[in-house]
């Protein structure tokens, strides 16, 4: 791949030099941390490719591709074909460059793909597994990765990432995120057997909100053993008010009992738990990220045939800026000043102006990478040109990866050279000094900023 992909400025082409090689801290991603610690080499292309990655099923529904090359039982070498033909039409899609350079990256690989050079390519990579034996450590290592934050869920066992940290022949670090959503998805069928499945691994009998508060500190404490430095929370609503105590227990009391609770009162119990894990978070340093305006599962068939985290999810509707910021406020309020590190994430880009200039009002609050829809080139575009001109893009965080494929970390090379491009614009243009400042900008958001955070926690 030509070292000038992407990049249209001779000062972005000296900037990205001084990036292109930095290692990866993927702070926010989707990988199993059994699969990494199991190591097994793959089979082909087509399984490391299409078994989990939903940014490309999306793409392949969108093209009319039948529901069996995608989630279905089809083989992977037919699977692998009919991702070639849609690739071929893919222009302006992420997907286009991002599979170019997973070619690139892994197999050595400048072909363009597509339906008639899919069989060449499907040979050629193959044989790049089965001669470098490759295997999610030797992908990981490929990309120069450091450092991995898993996404698990808070009653999950992180008994693999213990075993990782004890390995002492993996140098990249591997560690859980507590992700809250099952916690607070109150009024979801299920919930009754998920609390009775955190009680149970927690060792507390929840039997009341006091009893949920300990369980869930319980569980912070192990995850924090196992390395955890990040939380996340992902779901669709955004509380637009904090309940009191007594109004949260009420809410809890009544999703033990499968009784119908009301939106103000899950409005209540959401704001208040928001603000409880932000003290708990503020207490054990850790950071916590909140994703907003996602729609879950929006295709019902296909969430009934298929599940969760199979390409169904979309765009949600932009989240009240003022419902952002109280909660900000009272987080700040309740922690004195002194709030967690935060990172906001926007999947509808409508929110992104007024969610830059809100954290820049609060200690500790960013604007996160452009979020799944937005990570194409105009949304990375897009949101550092946001962040510059109502924050400080000194303070950003860069690239992550938000993915379930092992290729996925030509992401960051992706966002690298985007971000290079933009500052060597500037600097060709006179809006920024072309000095060493400019190499300093550009290695503080694509590695020295995240990497500050994980040293502080290390």
């Amino acid at each position: 791949m030509h070292k000038s992909y992407l990049i249209g400025s001779e000062a972005g082409k000296r900037l990205y030099a001084a990036v292109a090689d930095m290692p990866i801290i993927d702070y926010h991603c989707h990988l199993s941390p059994k699969e990494i610690y199991e190591d097994a080499v793959f089979d082909n292309i087509g399984q490391i490719w299409l078994a989990y990655d939903h940014y490309k099923w999306r793409l392949m529904r969108s093209f009319g591709v039948d529901e069996r090359y995608i989630t279905g039982n089809a083989p992977w070498r037919d699977k692998f074909q009919k991702y070639a033909e849609t690739i071929a039409l893919a222009a302006g899609n992420a997907l286009y460059h991002w599979t170019a350079m997973e070619l690139d990256l892994y197999f050595g690989i400048d072909t363009p793909l597509n339906g008639d050079t899919a069989e060449d390519i499907w040979q050629r990579a193959n044989a790049v597994i089965a001669k470098k034996q490759l295997s999610p450590r030797k992908m990981i290592a490929l990309a120069k990765v450091e450092y991995i934050a898993t996404t698990d869920d808070i009653a999950d066992d992180p008994a693999y990432h213990g075993k990782l940290r004890s390995d002492a022949s993996f140098p990249a670090a591997v560690t859980p995120s507590f992700r809250t959503d099952n916690l607070l998805l109150i009024r979801r069928e299920g919930y009754v057997e998920y609390i009775k499945k955190l009680s149970g691994i927690s060792d507390i009998d929840i039997s009341d909100l006091s009893s949920l508060k300990e369980a869930v500190c319980r569980r912070l404490d192990v995850f924090c053993d196992n390395g955890c430095m990040f939380t996340d929370i992902g779901i669709e609503h955004f509380p637009p008010s904090i309940g009191t105590e007594e109004q949260a227990d009420a809410a809890f009391a009544k999703a033990l009992q499968n009784v119908h609770i009301t939106d103000s009162e899950y409005d209540g119990f959401l704001g208040y738990m928001y603000l409880f894990l932000a003290g708990e978070y503020r207490k054990r340093n850790l950071v916590m990220q909140w994703h907003l305006a996602v729609k879950r599962n929006a295709n019902t068939a296909l969430f009934e045939n298929a599940g969760a985290d199979c390409g169904g999810d979309c765009m949600g509707d932009a989240v009240p800026t003022a419902h952002i910021i109280a909660m900000l406020d009272a987080v700040n309020t309740v922690c004195l000043g002194d709030m967690p590190k935060t990172i906001l994430y926007a999947l509808n880009p409508a929110m992104c102006p007024a969610l830059a200039a809100a954290a820049a009002s609060f200690p500790n609050v960013l604007c996160g990478a452009a979020w799944w829809f937005c990570d194409n080139k105009r949304g990375i575009i897009d949101q550092i040109q946001t962040v510059a001109e109502s924050g400080h893009i000194g303070a950003f965080l860069g690239m992550l990866t938000d993915s379930r494929s092992f290729l996925s970390y030509a992401r960051h090379d992706f966002f690298r050279r985007i971000f290079c491009g933009i500052v060597g614009e500037w600097v060709d243009r006179g809006e920024f000094a072309d000095d060493e400042n400019a190499v300093r900008l550009a290695r503080r958001v694509c590695y020295d900023n995240i990497k500050a955070i994980i040293d502080r926690k290390g």
